[in-house]
């Protein structure tokens, strides 16, 4: 979950590209204001990674725990 004008998300959507990439896994950049309900729910809590429907992380994301979700996934 991103916003257009979080330079925190450009900064953690560039950091698990490769991540993602690595692990065979998709990424998709989902616009929170896009979709009233997005933006509700998570306000200015962005970015949030989601994998299969659940909050994995939020703000800040570590890359090794990142793979080892995927992996297991």
């Amino acid at each position: 979950m991103v916003r257009r004008t979080c330079g925190s998300c450009d900064r953690v959507l560039a950091q698990i590209t490769p991540v993602v990439r690595a692990a065979g896994a998709r990424l998709v950049a989902v616009d929170v204001d896009l979709d009233s309900e997005l933006a509700m729910e998570y306000g200015d809590r962005v970015p949030v990674v989601v994998i299969d429907g659940e909050e994995f992380a939020c703000w800040e994301v570590d890359n090794s725990e990142l793979s080892a979700e995927l992996a297991a996934g």
